[in-house]
């Protein structure tokens, strides 16, 4: 028997299995033709409806969209956002500034020009409880450095300090006048600047062995237009802050002279003290006839950190008590 040939030959068998497998594939494919049609009609659909909507990027909480280089800008420049940004910038601008906002009178003792000016430094003013010389010449130590030029120069070195600190610093002379001014004068500067601290800046001219410093706080005036009450407890509240600030700046002994060593004097016949409506006091930062304090006075190194002293001072004081007087 010939092996190559057979009743049941496979040649029409192989033609049916072509056709069959032809009408197979055309069944599976025309189900996904059909499908990938829809999903290419749905991502058109999408595409037609955003470019016919005009959509933009959407704005975030804050009221900023992106910009094309990805950094954000106001989508609103209405003044409504105007103030609030300045207030802001402001705000910002203050930082780093603890006493933006308050006013600080310095009152630099005496005045170089006295001197040459004695009419008019003694003529007499009335100083609530009686009447006073206009000012005086001051102090000077044994070899001839005034108080004068010693208060100003330290009065000159606390506004620096204060006004670094954003404080609106007041002179009520600065070097710059032929005389005075009057203690009254001086007093009506703190008064009509309404200022949150006042301070008179001096030397003393007590005896030879006499050392230290002290403040002077005002004692109660009250006697026909003058009356200084109101100010007499944060007064001494401001002395304490002073008297504290200055010792540790400098190191200065208490004055062994005055009130028993205890640093601080309560006075009524200063018209500084007596006319201020404002919370005021005086510093004697050292007695300039003791010879270990007239080395500290002319030592430019130890006025700086008397003038940080009392800065410090005045600081503690109106951040923490000295609201806008008078």
């Amino acid at each position: 028997m010939n092996s190559d040939h057979h009743d049941d030959d496979p040649a029409p068998l192989r033609r049916l299995s072509k056709a069959t497998t032809l009408v197979l594939v055309l069944s599976a494919l025309v189900p996904l033709c059909f499908a990938g049609w829809l999903g290419w009609q749905a991502v058109a659909g999408e595409r037609g409806t955003a470019a016919t909507s005009g959509a933009k990027p959407t704005a975030g909480a804050n009221g900023r969209k992106p910009s094309s280089d990805g950094a954000t800008k106001s989508s609103s420049s209405s003044p409504t956002s105007t103030s609030a940004g300045t207030a802001a910038s402001t705000a910002a601008g203050s930082t780093g500034k603890p006493l933006a906002d308050k006013v600080i009178v310095i009152d630099p003792g005496h005045n170089p020009n006295n001197v040459n000016h004695p009419d008019e430094i003694n003529s007499l003013v009335f100083v609530g409880n009686g009447s006073k010389a206009c000012d005086t010449t001051g102090a000077s130590t044994d070899a001839g450095y005034p108080e004068a030029d010693f208060t100003l120069d330290v009065a000159r070195r606390v506004r620096t300090l204060l006004e670094a600190e954003g404080a609106k610093v007041i002179f009520t002379q600065d070097g710059n006048t032929p005389w005075g001014p009057c203690v009254t004068q001086r007093a009506a500067v703190g008064n009509q600047a309404h200022a949150n601290a006042a301070i008179s800046i001096h030397a003393d001219g007590a005896g030879p062995t006499d050392y230290g410093f002290h403040v002077i706080m005002p004692a109660p005036v009250d006697q026909g237009s003058v009356d200084n009450q109101a100010i007499v407890a944060p007064s001494h509240t401001l002395g304490m802050d002073v008297r504290s600030a200055f010792a540790t700046a400098t190191g200065e002994h208490y004055a062994t002279y005055i009130n028993g060593g205890q640093g601080y004097d309560i006075r009524s016949d200063l018209g500084g003290l007596n006319l201020s409506t404002v919370p005021k006091v005086f510093i004697e930062c050292a007695n300039m006839r003791d010879a270990a304090d007239a080395a500290k006075v002319t030592s430019a190194s130890w006025r700086q950190l008397a003038a940080q002293g009392i800065a410090d001072g005045l600081s503690e004081f109106v951040l923490h008590e000295g609201n806008t007087s008078g």
